[in-house]
């Protein structure tokens, strides 16, 4: 897999020193902060996955990523959800 391939799957955050295991906490804080404001300033992202979401639990598709590729190539999405903007607000 993956992690594996990178070396990621051995890392030990005890292997940290204090301070870098500090700063480490520092960016995670900052980086969850800065995803919720543009998540915030972005409702439409919030839109695009429940909608998406929504149809996945309707249909229930056999091969999903087929059904995910139709689905966000779909030339009616951004009308979809730009009416579903302007009903939120």
């Amino acid at each position: 897999n993956m992690a594996e391939q990178s070396g990621m799957e051995r890392l030990d955050i005890g292997a940290l020193s204090p301070e870098q295991q500090e700063k480490l906490r520092q960016f995670k804080i900052k980086t969850r902060i800065e995803n919720e404001k543009y998540l915030r300033s972005h409702p439409e992202v919030d839109l695009l996955l429940s909608d998406f979401l929504r149809e996945v639990f309707l249909k229930r598709p056999e091969d999903i990523r087929e059904f995910a590729a139709d689905h966000f190539t779909d030339s009616g999405l951004p009308e979809r959800i730009q009416l579903r903007l302007e009903s939120c607000s």
